[in-house]
């Protein structure tokens, strides 16, 4: 990508419940809760906005109850913005049974069996009830590999499926008693990645006015260059002062190579999940042209579990300042694991976390003193 074609930017999306600097990524608490840490430790290292799941919630402990509590911002007490996806990608990547219908979809859930309809409305009503400040429409999207005649019948059903999401959102806010009368409710670019699709997916999304952006449909199984080329056929078409988030994204390269192209917000479950399976993200030093950068970081992952770590009294990461990296080393972190302490989760996590908003805040740096073109011809995953 040449230096001329970069897109990344900083901002700031203003919401009823705090600021969001961008670029930034949204850890995941899919059940009303980030994996083994708290919201007060996610603030304290520098997370702004946290991504919660529509379709588990809906299920467990289901929408009804959280409004009654307050709002999902109170029942976790998160004090935070929250973001909510519309619960469709869990319906076509959970259910066991599925029918894509202009009502909705028709499928089941994995946790009971029991058999639903997830309309436009109804996503909209789920989300309504959690009080989020960013919810999303409905969307259908294509499985992987793509194909030109079905991601066509999806960006057409998504854009009927955003006008009915539109009008019970206005009606909600208009006539309804919401939790969180300031939600604002975004549009999401389908279209695989076909440029013309992408583009006439966004210009849909843009006429019907909506604030922000996800694109979606990304990150399902396709290339690295695919997912790059759907975020360039996209973003162009969108409105320069509009946040964007790019649904489901992912690895630290996938990120900055996003950020470049002009994504704002990501989320992903990659951190908490390799942390499950005790693979850590750690900074990788190399040089770099630029002499305000001597020493400008990549990234490795390890695998904590491995033999070689059984006598290792080195920290995780000597350049990262996590409660796991200044306290204790890659010995007994194994130990944790092989012994199968909780805690040792809990340590994972945090670290991988961390480095993540660590990361973010780079970039964002980067972009503000005017060296994020070196930080992107530089940075990688380094194999060590």
């Amino acid at each position: 990508m040449g230096e001329g074609l970069i897109r990344a930017r900083t901002g700031v999306i203003h919401t009823a419940h705090g600021d969001v600097n961008t670029p930034t990524f949204l850890p995941i608490g899919t059940k009303g809760a980030v994996k083994t840490v708290t919201s007060e430790e996610l603030k304290f290292w520098g997370a702004d906005m946290i991504l919660a799941n529509t379709y588990h919630l809906w299920q467990r402990p289901g929408d009804a109850l959280i409004y009654k509590a307050g709002g999902l911002h109170k029942f976790m007490n998160w004090k935070g913005p929250i973001f909510t996806d519309s619960g469709g990608f869990q319906v076509f990547s959970l259910s066991k049974m599925r029918k894509v219908m202009e009502v909705g979809v028709l499928f089941q859930f994995d946790l009971d069996g029991r058999q639903e309809v997830l309309s436009p409305e109804k996503s909209v009503d789920i989300q309504a009830n959690l009080g989020s400040d960013v919810c999303l429409i409905l969307d259908d999207f294509p499985g992987y590999p793509f194909t030109h005649e079905r991601s066509l019948e999806s960006i057409e059903l998504t854009n009927r499926w955003a006008e009915r999401a539109i009008r019970e959102h206005q009606k909600i806010v208009l006539d309804g008693d919401p939790i969180n009368p300031g939600q604002k409710l975004w549009g999401i670019v389908q279209g695989a990645s076909f440029p013309d699709l992408r583009e006439k997916s966004a210009k849909a999304m843009v006429q019907m006015g909506f604030e922000g952006f996800a694109i979606g449909g990304v990150a399902v199984g396709e290339p690295h260059e695919e997912m790059m080329r759907a975020v360039e056929s996209a973003i162009p078409y969108l409105p320069e002062n509009a946040p964007k988030h790019l649904l489901g994204v992912g690895t630290p390269y996938d990120i900055i190579q996003a950020v470049a192209r002009g994504c704002d917000t990501f989320d992903c479950v990659i951190p908490t999940r390799e942390a499950r399976h005790g693979r850590l993200y750690v900074n990788a030093k190399f040089g770099t042209k630029n002499e305000e950068f001597k020493k400008q970081e990549g990234y490795s992952t390890i695998d904590i579990r491995l033999e070689k770590y059984k006598e290792d009294f080195s920290p995780i990461d000597n350049t990262c300042d996590c409660y796991l990296c200044l306290n204790h080393t890659k010995a007994y972190l194994r130990h944790l694991f092989a012994t199968g302490e909780p805690l040792a989760t809990r340590f994972a996590t945090m670290h991988n976390l961390k480095f993540y908003l660590n990361f973010m805040a780079k970039i964002r740096n980067a972009i503000t003193y005017g060296f994020f073109g070196d930080m992107l011809e530089t940075y990688k995953e380094v194999k060590i």
